[in-house]
């Protein structure tokens, strides 16, 4: 696993939960949590979605989950990040997010990182990057810029190779060729050649994160 620690200068549904509880933790936290939104990402995939998954916590407590749903929602803002920081201002009755974490498997697009920028996050926490959309230093690096009044450090590569198999998932999944199964790697925590749901035929692009 790579680490890289980077400091910058409406009613819930299944895709969205608020909730808050302590959960046993493994000796690594970020590992730990990070399992936790793969797998939101598990259940956004046998739900048709690009596998992407988010949780948000606080204090060691899982405050919220969320996962990719702009299709079963008909909303393009619908990404794993923002459902789950909807869902977390919801429980904590704020939409600033002071002293709060999200942990995504894959790396927030443009308008996800606006949005944890909104929210002021503490921290943001991902698995795999996104060389096509990732707003977090891949293509942009929107929690870089010193001109913005808020900072949220970036830790990226947190069980990059699972959050990895979700991508190359997806990726498989846009291509269209033959039934949709996980990629067989020793993902952990993902269910590798389960065959998942029929992809829908908007999905053309290979490897991309539908907006």
């Amino acid at each position: 696993m790579t680490k890289i620690e980077r400091h910058g200068p409406g009613a819930p549904d299944s895709s969205a939960h608020a909730v808050i509880h302590h959960t046993p933790m493994s000796a690594d936290p970020d590992e730990h949590w990070m399992r936790q939104a793969l797998a939101q990402a598990e259940d956004a995939a046998r739900a048709g979605e690009v596998p992407v998954g988010a949780v948000v916590v606080k204090d060691g407590q899982l405050i919220a989950t969320g996962r990719n749903a702009p299709l079963a929602r008909h909303d393009p803002s619908a990404h794993a990040e923002i459902l789950a920081l909807r869902a977390a201002a919801r429980r904590l009755g704020n939409y600033r997010l002071d002293g709060c974490s999200l942990y995504v498997t894959l790396e927030p697009c443009a308008m996800c990182s606006g949005a944890l920028l909104q929210a002021r996050l503490a921290r943001l926490v991902y698995g795999a990057a996104d060389p096509r959309t990732g707003a977090a230093g891949s293509v942009l690096d929107l929690f870089g810029d010193a001109r913005l009044n808020h900072q949220t450090r970036v830790q990226g590569g947190v069980l990059a190779d699972a959050a990895t198999c979700c991508a190359a998932f997806s990726a498989s999944a846009a291509a269209g060729s033959g039934p949709r199964r996980w990629p067989a790697t020793h993902c952990a925590t993902m269910p590798c050649a389960r065959p998942m749901p029929p992809l829908p035929a908007c999905r053309t692009t290979p490897g991309r994160r539908i907006t």
